[in-house]
C-alpha cells in the first residue's frame, strides 16, 4: 500500500517551521512537521520579536500569548563614556506594535505550537528527491536499529536552520561568509538600576557592550570579545571573568559587572541562499538566510518568510488548471524574501562594524556622527530599520493571514 501524500511537509519545528505549519493548517492545508530533536530546546536564544512579526502572528493568537510573557522595549539609547549620545524611539514610528517584545525563544515557540500540528519529533530527514507531482523524503526515526522510511508530499519546506541547509544544496546555491568577530553573552535574572524598557548600546574604543531588557527585570548582556576563533577557549569561569571586565570597563557599572556569573561565547556568519524555491522544494528561516544575531533580526526574518508564504502556498496548492497567477505569487514571494534577507544582512554587517574596537580618535568621530544623526531625521529612519520596518513583509503578513 502506497504511503499517503501530504500537501506539505515542513522540516524543522523552530519558529519559522511552526509558524508556517500553523498558518497552513488554519487554511485547511494537510501539513506535517518533522523535527530531528526529541524535545524542544530550552533557553532564551533569540529574544526580540519585532513589530512586523507581531502583526503577522496576531490573527493566530500567537501575539497575545507572546506579549503576555514579554518585556516591551519602546526605546533604545547609545552611550559612550557614561553619557547618552543618541536615542531611537520605537514608539514613534506609527506601528501597531510600537515596541520590540523581548521574550525567550522557547516562549515564542510555545505560542506558535499552540495552533500548529504536533511535530513528529525524533524524525530526521536524510534526503529529499523530487518526483513527478511532488517529492519523496527519506526519514529515519530515532532509536536503536531504526531504518529509513519514505514520506511523500506535494511540497517540502525546509525550516531546519543552518543544520538543515544540506538538504537544499546545491539546488538552491549559497553565498557564505564567516566573520572573525567573537562575542560573550549572559542572561541576568535581575539587573537593578538598568533603565526600564530601554535597550542600551554602549560604544567603547575596546568594543561594543549591549544590554537588553528581559521579562521580570532580567537583562541580556552581549560584549565584543575579540577577533579570531580561539577567544572562546578556556573554562566558563574565564569567559565570565572576561565579560565582567568588559561590562565594568565599558559601562563603568561595577555593580552590573558583579552580577555576571556565567558567560557563553559565540561567533557570527552570513549565509544567504541564491534561491529560496526550486520546483516543489523551498527553504525558509535560517536554512535560507543566516545573519548576525547582533540586531536580532534573524528569527523575525524567518517568521515573516512563513507568514507571507502561507497564503501564497495555499493558493498554489489549490490552483485550478491554467491559474498562472498562483505561480507568479510564489515568484514574488521569493523575490521579496531574498531582498529582505539581503537588507537584513547589510544592516547586520553595519552593526558588526560599529561594534568593533577602534582608535580613540576614530571612536570620538563615530560618537559625534551618531549624535548628529540622532538629532535629525536619521533617528526615525534608524528606529524603523532596527524594528524591520523596511522588510518587504512588513504590513503584509497579518493581512494575508486573515
Amino acid at each position: 500500500m502506497s504511503p499517503a501524500v501530504h500537501d506539505v511537509v515542513v522540516v524543522g519545528a523552530g519558529p519559522a517551521g511552526l509558524c508556517l505549519a500553523g498558518e497552513l493548517g488554519r487554511r485547511g492545508i494537510d501539513v506535517v512537521i518533522l523535527e530531528r530533536r526529541g524535545d524542544a530546546e530550552p533557553g532564551t536564544r533569540a529574544i526580540g520579536v519585532h513589530p512586523p512579526a507581531l502583526a503577522a502572528l496576531e490573527p493566530s493568537g500567537a501575539t497575545e500569548r507572546i506579549l503576555a510573557a514579554a518585556a516591551r522595549i519602546p526605546r533604545g539609547i547609545a552611550r559612550s563614556s557614561g553619557r547618552t549620545i543618541g536615542e531611537v524611539r520605537f514608539d514613534r514610528i506609527g506601528s501597531r506594535f510600537p515596541f520590540v517584545a523581548a521574550v525567550p525563544q522557547a516562549v515564542t515557540e510555545a505560542a506558535l505550537e499552540a495552533t500548529a500540528p504536533p511535530p513528529d519529533r525524533g524524525s530526521e530527514v536524510r534526503g529529499i528527491a523530487e518526483v513527478p507531482g511532488g517529492a519523496v523524503l527519506r526519514v529515519r526515526a530515532s532509536g536503536c536499529g531504526a531504518r529509513d522510511t519514505e514520506m511523500r508530499a506535494r511540497i517540502v519546506v525546509v525550516a531546519a536552520g543552518a543544520s538543515g541547509r544540506s538538504l537544499v544544496l546545491p539546488r538552491l546555491g549559497l553565498h557564505a561568509r564567516d566573520y572573525t568577530d567573537r562575542y560573550l553573552m549572559t542572561d541576568l535574572p535581575h539587573a537593578p538600576g538598568q533603565p526600564e524598557g530601554t535597550a542600551v548600546v554602549t560604544l567603547d574604543a575596546a568594543g561594543v557592550l549591549e544590554s537588553f531588557p528581559l521579562p521580570r527585570g532580567g537583562r541580556r548582556l552581549v560584549a565584543w570579545d575579540g577577533a579570531g576563533g580561539g577567544r572562546d577557549a578556556g573554562t566558563g569561569a574565564h569567559r565570565a571573568e572576561r565579560l565582567r571586565r568588559a561590562v565594568a570597563g565599558r559601562s563603568g557599572d561595577a555593580a552590573l559587572a558583579e552580577l555576571v556569573g556565567t558567560a557563553t561565547a559565540f561567533g557570527i556568519r552570513r549565509s544567504l541562499l541564491r534561491r529560496m524555491r526550486r520546483g516543489r522544494l523551498l527553504a525558509i528561516g535560517d536554512a535560507a538566510h543566516e545573519v548576525s544575531p547582533i540586531g536580532g533580526q534573524g528569527m523575525n526574518l524567518g517568521l515573516l518568510d512563513a507568514a507571507t508564504l502561507a497564503p501564497a502556498l495555499a493558493r498554489w496548492l489549490r490552483r485550478d488548471e491554467g491559474d498562472s497567477e498562483a505561480e507568479r505569487e510564489l515568484a514574488r514571494w521569493e523575490r521579496d524574501r531574498l531582498a529582505s534577507a539581503r537588507a537584513a544582512a547589510r544592516l547586520a554587517g553595519l552593526n558588526t562594524a560599529l561594534g568593533r574596537p577602534r582608535s580613540p580618535r576614530a571612536h570620538a568621530a563615530l560618537c559625534a556622527a551618531i549624535g548628529a544623526a540622532a538629532r535629525g531625521p536619521g533617528a526615525r529612519l534608524a528606529a524603523r530599520a532596527y524594528t524591520m520596518g523596511f522588510d518587504r513583509g512588513a504590513g503584509r503578513g497579518g493581512r494575508c493571514a486573515r
